[in-house]
């Protein structure tokens, strides 16, 4: 028995990365799976890969017409919505604030942002005459924190957290459920495809963010698409029933603070930072008064 046994679910974004190991796992946990993309001939070979239990269709989520015409290919073909997974997206605009164009900002906002909006409002379309549904987005940990992406990027993953509640408060009760995923490092192409890589290359570059990316947390090891996909089919299935309105972190707690230090004050720098400032007033207290022990 799958946990998505009979269960009919989209994913934006479905060829590559966190999406491609989604669509997978989806399947093989009983769901029949209708995926959208841009990158034609990696989802093609993906849904061949899989068989009849998993579609393609040619999808821009930045078009609504693309993400209304995804929901309803499912719905025709398959007879429902049970679950839609918003994940597509990019990197999107970087650099310093007063160097990003409005055009290069909006492009992204529509990317990543306005594409969630769509996908809630359309599977919601469909679902809400059923009274049952769980719609899951793609935030990240940039949508918690500073410092793990570029200006818009930040805004438009914090968005979607919030997004998520708002319509988590309204669809409820009409029996959906919205949450959504905020990943931390993430060996995936996205990466490779900021840099100006062609999907493919971007996925073979992929394979090596997982050296650097394993110490960036405290479990010592890159996070993998697979990682994103255990939550997202977590959230998707009824195993997660009371579940909603929640942002589901899963880094590795890269978001929790600076790793637990022991007794080496050096591997943390405000730690350091306090050291370096007393010590020397330490010392001449101790020369003064004696070692200070503790009761």
């Amino acid at each position: 028995m799958g946990r998505l046994d009979d269960k009919v679910a989209v994913i934006t974004g479905g060829a590559s990365g966190i999406g491609r190991a989604t669509v997978r796992l989806f399947v093989n946990e009983g769901a029949r799976v209708v995926f959208g993309d841009i990158e034609d001939g990696m989802a093609q070979t993906l849904a061949s890969e899989l068989g009849p239990n998993a579609s393609f269709l040619h999808t821009d989520v930045t078009r609504e017409e693309d993400i209304r015409a995804l929901v309803d290919h499912a719905v025709e073909r398959l007879g429902r919505l049970d679950c839609m997974f918003n994940n597509a997206g990019s990197g999107g605009a970087s650099g310093p604030i007063d160097e990003i164009s409005t055009e290069d900002w909006d492009a992204t906002v529509a990317l990543l942002l306005r594409s969630v909006f769509l996908g809630i409002k359309h599977a919601a379309r469909v679902m809400r005459p059923r009274g049952a549904g769980s719609i899951v987005s793609t935030s990240s940990v940039a949508g918690i924190q500073t410092g793990f992406g570029a200006h818009p990027y930040s805004t438009c993953k914090a968005g979607i957290i919030h997004l998520t509640r708002t319509a988590a408060m309204e669809l409820g009760l009409s029996g959906i459920r919205v949450n959504c995923v905020c990943p931390g490092g993430i060996a995936t192409g996205i990466f490779g495809r900021g840099l100006g890589l062609c999907a493919e290359d971007a996925l073979k570059a992929a394979e090596l963010l997982k050296v650097p990316f394993a110490d960036l947390q405290p479990i010592r090891r890159a996070g993998l698409p697979e990682d994103i996909a255990q939550a997202a089919l977590w959230l998707a299935s009824d195993d997660s029933a009371f579940v909603n309105g929640h942002a589901l972190v899963v880094d590795g707690g890269l978001t929790g603070g600076h790793p637990w230090t022991g007794a080496d004050p050096e591997a943390s720098p405000i730690i350091s930072a306090i050291v370096k400032a007393l010590q020397p007033h330490l010392e001449g207290l101790q020369q003064q008064t004696g070692p200070v022990t503790e009761d």
